[in-house]
């Protein structure tokens, strides 16, 4: 294929989704990501498309959101590597919720085998992943069905979760940056979010690494509120993704990277970042989890199953004396 060809089937992939990874551009025209970045390189100088960490997306600052069909065909292999390494974030008889998407539709058909989940959604796509697992209990938002995601949006959907009390919040979004936190271009989508946020003690957001950096409309969950980000390992050239990895690690998020050399299932950063933080597992500070109402005062080596250190339990109890 000429360098012609190959611009122009980027752009229209672009154009068709809004925001397309240098992993799938690559596949679809068939060469290297070396190349594909050279051609969207080329694209970016004549205005026709922005870079962003690991792929491109449509001019403007803030990107469109996809629908369905476009979302279930991009970065599919580090979608299904994020719900593998999210599912075991769960426990038997645990009360979650799940919020709308294509990668929480993957984390649903691994907790499938979780005995005596009951999963509380907006999402019908999360609903059917589910619909015939034994020992699951679903239990759906009301609202209006949104058709591009296939979720309940609206008044209805808010005040069905009002009063809602469970352990964790599995959220995916269009964009998260350590400055933001997660976002999403549709402003009904964001606030059932937000409700969601509200309904739980802790937040797990799952997000590939092509959502790296990228800032759109409406905040559904500031950075300070997330506990945990369950991504892939960025690819070793996108440097800016890496870069905001250590950004959200230093704001206190518990980082676990899937497929991450070294420790496939745990909490880390990439490797490359390890030579700027020795201490991978970041604690919370305490403000953190009060800002979620009723959540308590956590740290990061509470809420992966260690004990806390004397220093930790001492912060703790100064905490809650003021």
């Amino acid at each position: 294929m000429f360098a012609a060809e190959r611009r122009q089937l980027i752009l229209e992939m672009v154009r068709a989704n809004g925001a397309v990874s240098l992993r799938e551009l690559a596949r679809v025209v068939q060469t290297s990501e070396v190349t594909v970045r050279r051609d969207v390189r080329a694209l970016e100088a004549e205005g026709l498309l922005d870079r962003r960490h690991g792929g491109a997306v449509l001019p403007g600052g803030f990107t469109r959101e996809s629908g369905f069909p476009q979302k279930s065909h991009l970065a599919t292999a580090e979608k299904t590597a994020i719900a593998d390494l999210a599912a075991g974030l769960v426990e038997e008889g645990e009360a979650i919720v799940v919020g709308a998407g294509t990668t929480t539709q993957e984390l649903a058909r691994r907790l499938a085998r979780v005995p005596g989940l009951t999963v509380v959604t907006n999402s019908l796509l999360v609903a059917q992943a589910l619909a015939h697992a034994n020992r699951v209990e679903v239990v759906m938002t009301g609202g209006t069905l949104r058709g591009s995601n296939y979720a309940l949006v609206g008044s209805g959907a808010e005040q069905s979760l009002q009063g809602l009390r469970v352990s964790k919040a599995f959220l995916s979004g269009s964009g998260l940056t350590a400055e933001r936190g997660l976002s999403t271009s549709n402003m009904l989508s964001a606030s059932v979010d937000r409700a969601l946020v509200q309904a739980a003690a802790e937040v797990v957001v799952l997000a590939d690494h092509t959502k790296l950096g990228t800032d759109t409309m409406f905040q559904t969950v500031p950075t300070d509120v997330i506990t945990r980000l369950v991504t892939d390992e960025p690819p070793p050239h996108d440097d800016r993704a890496a870069t905001e990895l250590q950004a959200l690690a230093d704001q206190g998020v518990q980082i676990a990277v899937a497929g991450a050399s070294g420790n496939p299932g745990g909490d880390q950063v990439p490797a490359r970042q390890q030579q700027h933080q020795q201490r991978r597992d970041v604690s919370l500070p305490g403000p953190r989890r009060s800002q979620v109402p009723g959540s308590g005062l956590r740290s990061a080596s509470m809420l992966g199953g260690e004990q806390p250190t004397g220093a930790e339990r001492g912060r703790v109890a100064d905490m809650r004396r003021r």
